[in-house]
């Protein structure tokens, strides 16, 4: 007889703990146990949550190396059936050797469920016939779990799943997480309640009445209330906002801006072409707008712009704007704004913009480009690659509670009953508008901070932290990538023949991409270098990315004046006819504008068991190689993260949306 020696790590997870019968079988290359029961001296504490707890599985003779264990649970007598969540299973063998099986998973029922021993193996080298049966298994099961729907033509195609619950349970929020993220919303929406915000149809009285509704006060929303009219305000939140996607160095004016030296210059102190010769022109276009059919709010109908914003950079190295059309075709009823209007001209113009930057943030930049692509990224990752294949191991970690938060989104958010929908400017038919000219213009470059940056020219901006913290966290995400993946992929041949791989990308092309070869995103992996970059990319945007344009909206989205849902006054056709009553008069109603409110809070509340970029509690690789690359990559957040620390230490508003301990591995809220 020979003994195994088995421990059974079960998970910290609230509601982990199961009190069934477990038993468990090892699988090896020569041979395999008895099912055995899994019995010790703690008896039925044995699988509580975070035990850690020894069994003894004895053999008739060695069954070679492990392969795979066998898990199911039996319920005891009388008791219910319970749910397990089994972290993951330690054998030491008689031959000395330590295997490790990651299991991370739910167990709910009273099936018999095989994991693999933790060595990642693609899956050409996958050749004993127990491994590679459990592979397929494990993918036939997962491409039943995980499957593809269609929630509007002509975006990114997401998880067929009618809610959260009909989700498999391992991808579903942690209770504390649904505990918390249901108590937040419910926090805002009964303040509002209380005090009669949140059903009051009537438009603000004044600036105060509007004041009493900020009631969540962070840092800097409380900046943003005091400095949203300034023009250097402005201009600075196409760098550090939550927007920074925009902004586009200007070396020609588009013919329909008709902007001339005298009216930006009026002084002659220097004139657009030699100011774009320097670099020192910028142009927003927020064309994508243009003809989007506006909603119906309270019975109005609202007003949705589609502005073009000229900047200049100053010699203090300040980004100013100095013109803005708020439609795109010039004529006698749409004049072009300077800073030397009227105060509540340039303010209402100012206003018109950043209600534009809230639509095309909220559905291109945030929605789109994180929310909707990570749940391709997941779902692709989750038929089409198993838990043994290092590429599951690397990225599963990024795709934490993404597609529960994307069904939230779409039942709560963007539904017909959505906030959104009932809120915003674009709120139905144009939302759908939107999302498919942004869908139709999305390239593979423009996801990719450093070949975006390059084109749209803003290489040597100053005072740009997002770009400079962005392409720090872009090399270091590269070099942590490089390493794994070039630990196992040691030249093209094998990225070539590795037919999960490419499943994984041919799924994100077809129904991510929608096919359209225009995009540049690659529809099969011919190198390690292409593979790298790509996955580079997602881990980028579900952690980087994601914090850049989604952690701060409350913080500049919070004070409703510096990024209105919608406008419900039409833009004005002529100079010298606004005043205070107009701009509250084309401010969202109280209603709209605080259901806004509250939701851009709840999403910008992280949970408690919040999963900072570069931490892996659950242990997927067993490799030493890989182990050690995760601890560096671990150690240059942390250098990363200082030398952030100490440049906001000198700035007057500290940018730390890209600081590593405050980005979470995944899209995850």
């Amino acid at each position: 007889m020979v003994d195994y020696e088995v421990t059974i790590f079960t998970g910290s997870l609230d509601q982990a703990t199961s009190y069934n019968e477990v038993y468990i079988k090892l699988v090896g290359t020569d041979g395999e146990s008895h099912r055995t029961r899994l019995i010790d001296y703690k008896g039925s504490s044995a699988f509580i949550r975070g035990a850690v707890s020894d069994f003894t599985v004895s053999c008739s003779v060695s069954i070679g190396k492990l392969v795979l264990i066998e898990l199911d649970k039996q319920r005891f007598l009388f008791f219910p059936e319970e749910d397990w969540f089994p972290a993951k299973v330690v054998i030491k063998s008689p031959e000395g050797d330590t295997y490790t099986v990651p299991i991370y998973r739910w167990i709910t029922d009273s099936k018999v469920h095989r994991y693999k021993e933790g060595t990642a193996l693609r899956v050409f080298e996958d050749n004993h016939r127990h491994g590679s049966n459990s592979r397929e298994e494990e993918l036939k099961r997962r491409k039943e779990e995980y499957r593809w729907d269609v929630y509007k033509e002509g975006i990114p195609h997401c998880i067929k799943a009618t809610n959260p619950c009909s989700l498999p349970p391992e991808v579903r929020f942690s209770f504390t997480k649904t505990v918390q993220f249901t108590f937040t919303a419910l926090e805002g929406m009964i303040k509002l309640r209380l005090e009669g915000l949140a059903d009051c149809k009537t438009k603000w009285k004044d600036m105060h009445h509007l004041n009493q509704a900020f009631w969540h006060k962070t840092h800097m929303a409380d900046y943003v209330q005091k400095h949203w009219k300034e023009d250097v305000f402005f201009g600075y939140q196409y760098l550090n906002g939550i927007n920074p996607m925009l902004i586009r160095c200007c070396t020609a004016l588009p013919s329909n801006f008709p902007v001339t030296d005298d009216m930006v210059f009026p002084h002659g102190q220097s004139s657009l072409e030699e100011e774009m010769k320097k670099g020192n022109i910028f142009l927003v276009d927020y064309k994508l707008l243009d003809g989007v059919e506006t909603n119906t709010i309270n019975g109005k109908k609202q007003y949705l712009m589609a502005p073009l914003v000229l900047l200049h950079k100053t010699p203090q190295d300040q980004l100013m704007p100095i013109a803005i059309q708020l439609k795109q075709t010039p004529a006698d009823d749409n004049p072009i704004f300077f800073p030397t209007e009227s105060e509540y001209d340039w303010l209402i113009a100012k206003i018109f913009v950043r209600s534009a930057d809230f639509n095309m943030h909220e559905l291109n930049v945030h929605l789109l480009r994180t929310h909707l692509l990570a749940e391709v990224f997941t779902v692709s990752l989750l038929r089409n690659v198993p838990m043994v294949h290092p590429l599951y191991k690397l990225l599963i970690p990024h795709t934490r509670y993404t597609l529960q938060i994307n069904i939230l989104a779409r039942l709560l958010l963007i539904s017909e009953t959505g906030i959104f929908t009932q809120y915003a400017a674009s709120g139905g038919e144009g939302m759908i508008t939107i999302l498919k000219r942004s869908t139709a213009s999305m390239t593979y470059s423009s996801l990719c901070i450093p070949e975006d940056i390059a084109e749209r020219g803003l290489e040597d901006v100053p005072n740009f932290n997002y770009r400079d913290d962005g392409l720090r966290l872009w090399d270091i995400i590269n070099r942590f990538v490089q390493g794994v993946l070039g630990y196992y992929y040691k030249n093209d041949a094998e990225v070539k023949q590795d037919s999960e791989l490419q499943e994984w990308i041919s799924d994100i092309f077809v129904h991510g991409f929608l096919s359209k070869e225009s995009t540049g995103i690659p529809q099969s992996f011919t190198s390690v270098t292409e593979l790298v970059k790509f996955v580079t990319m997602v881990i980028f945007i579900c952690s980087a990315q994601h914090a850049a344009v989604n952690s701060g909206q409350y913080d500049f989205d919070g004070w409703m004046p510096n990024a209105p849902s919608s406008l419900q006054s039409p833009p004005p056709t002529k100079k010298g006819a606004t005043n205070e009553a107009t701009m509250l008069d084309t401010f969202p109603d109280v209603n709209a504008t605080v259901h806004v409110m509250a939701t851009v809070w709840l999403l910008s509340k992280q949970s408690t068991d919040f999963v900072p970029l570069g931490h892996y509690p659950k242990n997927h690789f067993t490799e030493e190689t890989p182990c050690k690359l995760i601890k560096k990559f671990q150690e240059r957040l942390e250098e990363f993260e200082a030398s952030v620390k100490a440049r906001n230490g000198s700035l007057e508003v500290p940018y730390t949306y890209l600081i590593p301990s405050e980005v979470e591995n995944s899209v995850a809220l």
